[in-house]
């Protein structure tokens, strides 16, 4: 109901990266191509991304489109990508680091007409905003319980009929003998109540933490000079909010709020902590220093007004000490 999917077209994983394993390796190794094309951007999450360079680390060719500097992708781009070889296209829906949102349905135009599989992971977009399979127009979709507020190591792969997909697990034959191992039973039915929550929540959740985020993208932009937003305000999720604040490293940043007890990242939620800059804003032609300065603040269901103001509050008393230090 939360996509607007069939049923028997949804198929549960231990979760996102799994999906998306599943998703591109099921159309290169598992259906025995031994030279086909995958066409992806340079954006997507490791588990798109580590995949693609494991199949070219054995001889299959891959695509892997620019983006602006929004870190959208132009579906010209794969208009042109197109060979006759190719046998899958792989875009997210959203990004996990500035939470741009992708030109899908326009995407899925064009590998309808060259009658090429689209593949997206909306592990980012399920539960926060408006997702329909149909409108879309996408054959395989990722989804990540955790993100929409659910258990953890449980997701899902939407599978459009008629879509030969191979497994990826084989053994005892469940879900329909295309996922095989025992099914996490608590972890789905946990998953259904979170996108049945989620559901219903829907439209006035992403009102109401959309209006908080442009709240904290306005006040970082009054109080601290040298913020500059990573993406695109408008066209990004409703709950993701990625700057740069000159003169200060975003891993030193982070670690200095955590003592203040605000939790935000230097980078993606899985790469906390890193010390190497973000490949997504990189690919966006940002420079070293920028993504290195970038922080990401992420909202959600239970993010509060009050919470904003604390962080107007604190972050411009740190950004100073730290770049006076």
């Amino acid at each position: 109901n939360l996509i607007g999917s069939e049923a028997e077209e949804i198929f549960f994983t231990s979760g996102g990266t799994e999906s998306n394993n599943w998703a591109l390796y099921g159309f290169t190794l598992l259906k025995g191509k031994k030279k086909g094309h995958l066409i992806t951007t340079t954006i997507e999450h490791p588990s798109v991304l580590e995949v693609a360079k494991f199949l070219e680390s054995i001889g299959f060719e891959v695509t892997y489109l620019p983006v602006d500097s929004k870190g959208r992708v132009d579906p010209d781009e794969i208009r042109r990508a197109l060979k006759p070889t190719t046998v899958l296209v792989s875009v997210m829906h959203a990004n996990n680091e500035t939470g741009v949102i992708q030109p899908i349905s326009e995407i899925a135009k064009v590998t309808k007409e060259a009658e090429v599989p689209l593949h997206t992971d909306a592990v980012q977009t399920v539960g926060h905003i408006a997702v329909s399979v149909e409108e879309l127009g996408v054959d395989l979709l990722s989804i990540s319980a955790h993100k929409l507020c659910g258990p953890k190591c449980v997701g899902a792969l939407f599978i459009r009929h008629g879509l030969n997909l191979p497994p990826l697990l084989r053994g005892g034959g469940q879900e329909r003998g295309l996922r095989s191992g025992t099914e996490n039973v608590p972890g789905i039915v946990g998953f259904g109540k979170a996108c049945e929550v989620a559901r219903e929540a829907l439209v006035e959740e992403c009102e109401r933490i959309r209006n908080l985020k442009i709240k904290l993208y306005e006040g970082l932009m009054d109080r601290i000079p040298g913020v500059r937003l990573n993406g695109d305000l408008e066209g990004s999720l409703p709950g993701i909010l990625n700057v740069s604040i000159e003169g200060v490293i975003g891993e030193t940043l982070v670690l200095n709020l955590d003592l203040e007890g605000i939790r935000i990242s230097s980078g993606s939620a899985c790469h906390s902590r890193s010390l190497e800059p973000s490949h997504v804003l990189l690919a966006m032609g940002m420079d070293k220093k920028r993504a290195l300065e970038a922080v990401r603040f992420s909202l959600g269901r239970w993010t509060t007004y009050e919470e904003i103001l604390q962080v107007l509050e604190v972050l411009p008393k740190v950004v100073e000490r730290l770049r006076r230090s």
